[in-house]
């Protein structure tokens, strides 16, 4: 690690300390449409709290009003109804958040959560209702889920029955996978049988029919929403077990749809926040991600949009705990993340002074900041012993993201008790 490096960052950077310090980036945000907000592990507290703090603010002093979270849709939609009085005001927050069954469940039932969600009915509650945020997972992993909220919307809202008559196609030609989707992947990679043509036709029927549905409560939204979601994971399934990188770039790229749709159907200005981790809201062009022909969400957002007009915000820390299990499916466990690996940028972060900073990239300093170092990435599955081996993904981050937010020593979030 040079002495040049670490000097640039005592130079550049800004102590983080209290609410108020975010203060700096909310100015730099300026007039931008769609911030990404990330972070290094989906089982961080501060991770989630500072982006709660920045949401909040971004809410009440530049207009957004729109939430896209690395979530799926339908346990999001839940949550959004809860916010925004759609849903029997008995409902209370912890009701909404378990909704969200698929492991991993911490993600988003968690404490941290909690504190947001309640901070936004309670913002809602004050609005009218073209005024009210909402809360949307743009993921695409709820498949069986998302056919299911079709067919059961469609028996009774569908005018004409050819919408309906599509989704039942669909729901049949799945119904032979055990209502698996590992079950399909297998199949799709080894049989030439799919359903693509069925979610094709379904998607394609309810775009051209979309005005037939209403838009209060946003049910036209959420009918095209899992529609999407369905047709974009019957080809991530059946891409999964044939390319890494292609089933990657077919999820990211569903997910910048999915925001896209989100934002036509509140209007062309309306302001996005998205939560996703580092992988996705981090320009891939700045990550060795490139050399394997992947794309992410912070890529084709950059792309798809004026420059002034997106935002992207980093996440990084030291050492600490975190959740995340030993694999797919196990139980979370609170496990320990060890000082950053020598050559990172949480390792020079930390050395050139072992306190909470933010970096903000501009024309003045981000040449300074252009060198590829390893920079840490914490999955839902973790191995603490081994992450040097896999954790650490080679960046420019003056050019992958505008700002980044490094919290020195972090600790676990805390999953909500579900059962």
């Amino acid at each position: 690690m040079t002495i040049s490096l670490l000097k640039a960052i005592q130079d550049y950077s800004i102590p983080f300390n209290q609410k108020d310090d975010l203060s700096t980036i909310l100015e730099s945000v300026g007039d931008a449409k769609i911030v990404l907000l990330g972070e290094a592990s989906h089982g961080t507290s501060e991770f989630y709290s500072v982006r709660a703090e920045l949401s909040k603010r971004l809410i009440e002093e530049k207009g957004f009003s729109i939430i896209a979270v690395e979530g799926d849709w339908p346990p999001s939609r839940q949550v959004n109804k809860y916010i925004k009085g759609y849903e029997d005001t008995k409902m209370t927050t912890i009701d909404a958040l378990k909704s969200f069954n698929r492991w991993p469940t911490w993600m988003w039932a968690n404490e941290e959560v909690v504190k947001l969600v309640d901070w936004l009915k309670k913002h809602n509650d004050k609005q009218d209702t073209n005024q009210k945020v909402g809360f949307y997972g743009i993921d695409l992993y709820s498949l069986f889920e998302s056919i299911e909220e079709v067919v059961t919307y469609l028996v009774d809202a569908d005018p004409t029955g050819a919408d309906y008559t599509c989704a039942k196609n669909v729901a049949d030609c799945f119904e032979g996978f055990n209502h698996s989707t590992e079950h399909y992947a297998m199949a799709t990679a080894h049989f030439p049988e799919s359903c693509t043509a069925q979610v094709e036709s379904l998607l394609t029927s309810i775009r051209a029919n979309e005005q037939l549905y209403p838009i209060e409560f946003e049910q036209r939204l959420n009918l095209k929403m899992n529609a999407l979601v369905a047709h974009n994971a019957e080809k991530y399934y059946r891409t999964s077990f044939k390319s890494d990188s292609q089933s990657w770039n077919v999820r990211d790229e569903h997910m910048v749809e999915a925001i896209n749709e989100i934002r036509k159907f509140h209007g062309d200005n309306a302001k996005v926040i998205v939560w996703e981790h580092n992988t996705h809201i981090g320009d891939a062009r700045a990550t060795t991600m490139k050399d394997h022909g992947m794309v992410n969400v912070g890529q084709l957002i950059r792309e798809q949009n004026n420059k002034e007009n997106v935002y992207a915000i980093g996440f990084g820390t030291y050492q600490g705990t975190v959740i995340a299990g030993e694999q797919w499916a196990a139980p979370f466990e609170i496990m320990n993340v060890p000082p950053a690996a020598k050559d990172s940028w949480e390792y020079a972060l930390h050395k050139a002074g072992s306190f909470n900073k933010m970096l903000l990239f501009n024309k003045e300093n981000r040449e300074t900041f252009a060198r590829w170092f390893g920079h840490r990435a914490i999955g839902v599955v973790y191995h603490p012993e081994y992450e040097a081996q896999g954790n650490y993904v080679p960046t420019i981050i003056s050019e992958r993201y505008d700002a980044f937010i490094f919290i020195d020593e972090t600790k676990a979030l805390t999953p909500l008790q579900l059962e």
